[in-house]
């Protein structure tokens, strides 16, 4: 039996892989790139920390330290220590870093199609049984597809296959939970009865951890189990039990000696089912665990000589990795000897020592004697050859005391940076944005001498010319890019608007100030045919809830079914409904007060005939473009407009905006939708395939209530470890929100990443950046931040980048209290938690929470982030303790859920 992999439904969108920063600033714990590679060899870190620095000292005078002001007892090393550490040496430096580790454990699932012994099915009953040998709260999260049907994959299944205790899931799928026959089974198990007489062709499920959240699938997809031969060879390597055996199926669905071309017309004629099979696969398990790193500095008076003390409490063998530096620039050494006992030169760049056992048997230590003239320390910690801890994406730096005087100390909590190092990175980034810079001005330059001699020639045609004025368009809008790319472009938003004064006006990027947006549909609401008709039953609902805004899914013809893939764009009878429909629905809300979105794919669109070539890129409909409207640097459909202003989506043939055909079309289209069917705005699909001054153009022409943009890029990650600093992500959404003027607001896809990791490893110190300010764009520029924790494609089935399980509440106490435009997904509003998402809203409107409202962060540590926003409401998440500060108000407590709660001040 072959070993197959079941990852976990946890991975990274097209959009969310691991990266590094552009333009990052290092705090003074940090350690370079080339340092880094120069110190140690590759290594995988899977264990982010966050330092909890304390001085022993009650001295105010921090960073600096008198020496001997700072004296107590440090605990005597063993004696197979090199150093001993005197209670007469002054203590000048101690810090604890808890430390998030994942423990896996290994089991299987297991899959089994057998005869069903029941004695009341008589008629050859199958049955199907699902296992899994992990200890765990597992639920199966099942469907099936019809013999008859191929237009879905996932459909629930006829009353008679239900399990006891299964729960529908909406229309399209089964949950049932797996239990142990016995307290002495050792696998968790479900057993579904199959009906031969029925038409089920497949059952589709995934896994799901309750405890945990995470979601598991079979190399990447659904497990698929196949119960009709014609899907065996259904490809995708997801499918299980192809390997099984066949008998024909009785009555219904058998049609012996029926002809081959028969059978290709009517899946039913001519099916077997599949006979008994047993597979296994293995499965892994995560659970992460918390330990802790102490390290505490001491000066030996007699010698002069650093004493640096190391203790954990992680279990099992750990190796300590790690070398001195003489200066600021952290370049590792080997330091003189002697060196600890168990330590080895590790390719003449590092040492490793293995640390001692504690005499108490709980963790390990080990010391080290350090010259006197050495300014750090710096280390990492190796558990196995695949598990490396170090602090948050980079080395351990503990600065050293020199002389009688202590330099500041550096740890994982300071944000400065030394003055050399940073002064360095600052002109290597001017130098090179100047030069790259001075280029783009040359061929400007050089074709606007161009476009002067040709017209003084008269030689040249009005095309020519407008092609090479959009030529120069393009690479002012590159210069200018670099140029905001090179310095911060955000002001604090009093800078940017007076809100504290007045009252500020509405604009298409921030609508009212007190916008509620629901988006109104999953990737699933095609799937009914009449999409319009079912959110119509609940305007009523979704009114009364709260929410002042609905975003709808694309309205156009396209091909893919949920209407990303548009094709014409006047056509508006699509698989949520006909233009009526959609008209009526629009007409309805407006009725409720609530203002509609209708979502625009302006980025690419598909093509209704091939050029000579046999490539789609001619277009028909009403807007009858040809090749021209194609980006010319797109290899898929051969344009021949000018190169793309962003980045393409290959899928489709990406659309040439700087075209003036181009943007007049769509700006009269956007202008009849707004008059045709009656949108208040636009959710802007995919926005960093194009320039945001076409989207202000766009927007400018037909004046919205409100409008937002999707710009999701990767965030920063080191070693697979999402940075603390997301300045550079979130600068690049600011970027796009400046290219339109602000007539545009943006998904804030930095603060969604940020409380992934927050609420997954427990590390709640990072929801406040480096001026305690929120992380996110909504930090920075919070009137145009819409915040969220899902949409169709993070979510629902796509389940690209799945907020955490189980902590969805969590997400929503964070952004329904704080500034910016909150959105929530439909999948949560329409689900156990609804009661609490209302009550959140309810709140933010009585307490008139807007998107400029204020922020002071007032706790932000390993298990607990608490705020006070306009010093009206307290919001508290995470494990740990939290109560709001006595003082002028006295807070009440409103609401409160599993690791969040929500006080009102009064």
């Amino acid at each position: 039996m072959s070993a197959v992999s079941v990852e976990p439904f946890l991975r990274y969108s097209r959009f969310e892989k691991p990266g590094y920063a552009r333009n990052r600033r290092k705090a003074a714990i940090t350690v370079t790139t080339a340092a880094l590679i120069k110190s140690s060899s590759s290594f995988t870190c899977c264990c982010s920390l966050k330092p909890r620095r304390k001085l022993l000292s009650n001295a105010s005078s921090f960073p600096f330290l008198d020496l001997h002001r700072v004296k107590t007892h440090t605990a005597r090393a063993s004696s197979t220590d090199t150093a001993v550490v005197e209670s007469t040496n002054d203590v000048v430096f101690k810090e604890t870093f808890p430390v998030s580790r994942t423990e896996t454990t290994e089991g299987k699932i297991f899959v089994r199609l057998d005869q069903s012994k029941a004695k009341e099915k008589e008629d050859q009953w199958q049955q199907l049984t699902v296992g899994c040998s992990l200890p765990g709260k597992w639920i199966l999260h099942w469907g099936v597809s019809y013999v008859d049907d191929t237009g879905s994959e996932w459909d629930q299944p006829p009353e008679n296959m239900r399990p006891p205790g299964s729960i529908p899931v909406k229309d399209y799928a089964i949950e049932t939970p797996l239990k142990k026959a016995s307290e002495g089974d050792k696998f968790h198990e479900v057993k579904i009865g199959i009906d031969p007489k029925s038409p089920v062709a497949a059952l589709n499920f995934v896994l799901k951890d309750e405890e945990t959240g995470v979601w598991y699938q079979h190399k990447g997809r659904d497990f698929k189990v196949p119960l009709v031969d014609c899907l065996l060879d259904s490809g995708g390597g997801n499918v299980i039990g192809a390997k099984g055996g066949f008998s024909m199926w009785p009555d219904a669905l058998a049609s012996e000696g029926k002809d081959s071309s028969s059978r290709s017309k009517d899946p039913k004629q001519e099916t077997r089912k599949v006979e008994g099979f047993y597979e296994e696969l293995p499965i892994a398990k995560f659970a992460v665990i918390e330990n802790s790193v102490t390290v505490s500095v001491s000066k030996c008076l007699k010698t002069a000589k650093n004493l640096l003390y190391l203790v954990t409490d992680l279990p099992g063998e750990v190796v300590v990795h790690w070398g001195v530096c003489r200066d600021d620039a952290k370049k590792w050494e080997i330091p003189a000897a002697p060196h600890p006992p168990e330590t080895t030169v590790f390719k003449n760049k590092a040492l490793r020592t293995v640390l001692q056992a504690k005499e108490d048997g709980n963790g390990r230590s080990g010391s080290f004697t350090l010259d006197g003239d050495l300014v750090g320390f710096l280390f990492v910690l190796k558990l196995n050859d695949s598990t490396w801890l170090n602090c948050m994406g980079n080395d351990f730096y503990i600065a050293l005391p020199i002389s009688s005087s202590i330099p500041a100390l550096s740890g994982a909590g300071q944000s400065e940076v030394a003055p050399v190092s940073e002064n360095t990175v600052g002109a290597d980034q001017e130098v090179s944005h100047a030069i790259y810079t001075d280029g783009i001005i040359n061929e400007i330059r050089s074709l606007v001498s161009d476009f002067s001699s040709e017209k003084k020639q008269k030689t040249k045609t009005k095309e020519a010319q407008e092609s090479i004025l959009q030529e120069i368009e393009k690479l002012a809008a590159e210069a200018y890019s670099i140029f905001r790319s090179s310095i911060p472009t955000f002001l604090d938003e009093t800078a940017l608007e007076s809100e504290a004064t007045e009252a500020p006006k509405i604009c298409s990027g921030t609508g009212t100030g007190h916008e509620i947006l629901l988006q109104g549909f999953n990737w699933e609401s095609h799937k009914l045919g009449h999409w319009y008709i079912e959110l119509k039953q609940k305007i009523e609902e979704i009114s009364s809830l709260g929410f002042t805004v609905v975003w709808l899914p694309p309205p156009t013809e396209s091909v893919s079914p949920e209407g990303y893939m548009p094709k014409d764009l006047y056509n508006l009878n699509s698989r949520y409904g006909n233009i009526d429909e959609l008209k009526d629905l629009v007409k309805r809300f407006h009725g409720k007060g609530v203002k509609v979105l209708g979502d625009a794919v302006l980025n690419h669109r598909c093509a209704h005939y091939k050029n000579g070539n046999g490539v789609w890129n001619i277009f028909g409909g009403r807007l009858n473009w040809d090749d021209r409207a194609v980006v010319a640097d797109d290899p898929h459909f051969q344009g021949r407009g000018n190169k793309s202003s962003g980045d393409n989506f290959h899928a489709a043939p990406n659309i040439d905006h700087s075209q003036e055909f181009v943007r007049k079309d769509l700006k009269e289209w956007l202008l009849w939708l707004r008059k045709e069917i009656g949108y208040d705005g636009w959710r802007l699909d995919f926005v960093r395939g194009f320039w945001g001054g076409y989207v202000k153009d766009y927007l400018d022409a037909s004046e919205p209530y409100f409008a937002v943009g999707e710009y999701w890029d990767s965030l920063s990650y080191t070693y697979g470890e999402l940075d603390h600093d997301q300045d550079a992500h979130r600068q690049r959404i600011v970027d796009w929100i400046n290219a339109t003027s602000g007539t545009a607001g943006a998904f804030d896809v930095t603060t969604k990443g940020i409380l992934h990791t927050t609420l997954e490893r427990c590390e709640y110190w990072r929801l406040s950046d480096q001026k305690g300010k929120p992380p996110g764009v909504v930090g920075w520029w919070p009137s145009r931040a819409v915040t969220f924790i899902e949409n169709h494609d993070t979510g629902s089935t796509q389940g690209h980048w799945r907020f955490p399980g189980g902590k969805e509440m969590q997400g929503y106490a964070y952004i329904l209290t704080h500034p910016g435009t909150p959105a929530v997904f439909y999948d949560h509003i329409f689900s156990h938690y609804q009661s609490e998402i209302a009550a959140l809203i309810s709140l933010r409107n009585r307490n008139k929470i807007h998107c400029r409202s204020t922020v002071k962060i007032t706790k932000a540590e390993r298990d607990v982030y608490a705020a006070i926003i306009d010093e009206k409401v307290a919001v508290k998440i995470g494990p740990g303790h939290y109560e709001p500060p006595s003082g002028p108000y006295s807070w009440s407590s409103k609401i409160e859920g599993r690791n969040y709660k929500v006080w009102e001040a009064s």
